[in-house]
């Protein structure tokens, strides 16, 4: 694939630890918050700009790293990029006088730049970036933001898988299935969004701010990234769902890490559901989703069981609070219920969760009179070894509690607003089930 390609596909986004200060330790970059967080229904928030100079979050120290012997051209400043495999480390400047990031998987070239590494090397002179020889291994000590006081798994860099390339055209054919009549009342779209790419990002706990989270999964637009926001997320990056850029929408859960050998576990395909009809809410009564809006279900310092998420064996109906030990061939599957009801001025909060609610049983409340469709997703792990998932753990579990407790997902739109539309209209509102792709108009995703 081009780095051209990559580029515009924001792979700018897999920095996994921003600038480091010194070669052993990793100092990222922190940025101002998405402050664009009201709207009108239909309306779209603002978002962040990438970091300014001296602004650092906590260090983050690599065990056992290696250090780089000789370095390649990458990116004259400011225009370029590269590609490469693993975690490296990329220094701006020129001969005798540099400053040091580390980078997942690729550079983008606007990234070589003072603004971006903190500080000018060689001011008034020619600078350009380059990338060490070698790939750094060993185990990354848990951020911070895991728990206070807690430990978190620890993760091989070396084995952080690289992304996909998605789809960068809209993926929509005739269908004669129109879907099927519901007996019950519930109106279902479901559509599937591969796995896109790895990063300690979080565009919505900590934007702007790259390697300040735990390590997250991807699904869905190939571009997020910490510097994500609606406009970056509605208007550019492939996707890895069913339509292409159809849905730009982020998906994104904790990723799941192997704690014998550290390296996290690549998902299934999951599946999305965005139905209607349940909790007292009425089909017809639910509305698009607003442009822009984002929202967490789940609970990452949870201590015990979550009524909106659990974990599971495909092959059983029986759900679990914590990992269960599938067979070998079955899939261990992580299930998580998002709130469908918004308060209809809110895009986001301060807690990313209080401008949402659940329905009471008997509709939205009055505090959140909008109901919009429920989304679930179903993540899907694949056992390949007996009593592997005994030794599983999420990337932002807490090691003193049972494995799986602070199962979490984000969500943040980035819907073709045509396309929503004409499934919610068809499929949720007319409480049709649309099977899978499906938009109930004659047409289906692909």
């Amino acid at each position: 694939m081009r780095i051209e390609d990559r580029m515009n596909a924001w792979w700018a986004g897999l920095a996994v630890v921003a600038t480091a200060c010194v070669l052993l330790v990793a100092c990222g970059g922190g940025g101002a918050g998405d402050t664009g967080n009201t709207a009108t229904p239909g309306g779209t928030s603002g978002g962040t700009t990438p970091p300014a100079s001296g602004q650092i979050p906590a260090e983050r120290p690599v065990l056992n790293p290696v250090a780089a012997t000789s370095w390649s051209p990458c990116s004259a400043e400011y225009f370029g990029g590269c590609e490469f495999e693993g975690l490296r480390e990329i220094r701006y400047g020129t001969d005798g006088k540099w400053v040091i990031q580390r980078y997942l998987n690729s550079f983008p070239g606007w990234h070589c730049s003072a603004a971006n590494f903190g500080s000018d090397p060689a001011p008034g002179e020619t600078k350009r970036c380059e990338v060490s020889d070698v790939m750094m291994t060993g185990t990354i000590a848990a951020p911070n933001v895991c728990y206070a006081g807690g430990m978190c798994p620890q993760i091989d860099l070396s084995a952080i898988p690289m992304g996909t390339e998605g789809y960068g055209e809209l993926r929509v054919q005739p269908t004669t299935d129109l879907g099927t009549p519901s007996a019950d009342g519930v109106g279902a779209f479901r559509t599937i969004c591969g796995f896109s790419h790895m990063a300690f990002d979080d565009p919505i706990v900590f934007p702007g701010k790259p390697g300040m989270s735990h390590l997250h999964a991807f699904f869905g637009n190939t571009g997020t990234n910490a510097y994500s926001t609606a406009h970056s997320l509605a208007g550019s990056g492939n996707s890895t769902c069913a339509g292409g850029i159809a849905n730009r929408s982020a998906y994104w859960v904790p990723a799941l890490i192997d704690t014998v050998s550290h390296k996290p576990i690549v998902p299934s395909d999951p599946i999305w559901y965005y139905k209607t009809g349940y909790g007292g809410v009425k089909a017809a009564d639910v509305k698009p989703m607003p442009a822009g809006l984002r929202m967490i279900a789940g609970d990452m310092k949870a201590k015990g069981a979550q009524d909106v998420a659990n974990w599971s064996c495909r092959s059983s109906p029986e759900h679990f609070a914590t990992i269960p030990n599938c067979a070998v061939g079955d899939n261990v599957q992580m299930s998580v219920r998002f709130p469908q009801c918004w308060d209809g001025v809110n895009l986001d909060s301060a807690n990313h969760k209080s401008h949402m609610a659940y329905p009471t049983g008997s509709g939205c409340p009055a505090t959140h009179p909008v109901a919009l469709p429920e989304i679930t997703l179903n993540v899907l792990y694949l056992v390949r070894t007996a009593d592997a998932p005994l030794n599983w753990r999420l990337a932002s579990d807490d090691l003193s509690l049972p494995a799986g407790y602070s199962v979490h997902a984000d969500w943040f739109d980035g819907w073709n607003p045509e396309i929503r539309d004409t499934w919610i209209e068809h499929c949720d509102q007319a409480a049709v089930d649309c099977h899978a792709y499906l938009l109930g108009d004659g047409r289906t995703l692909y």
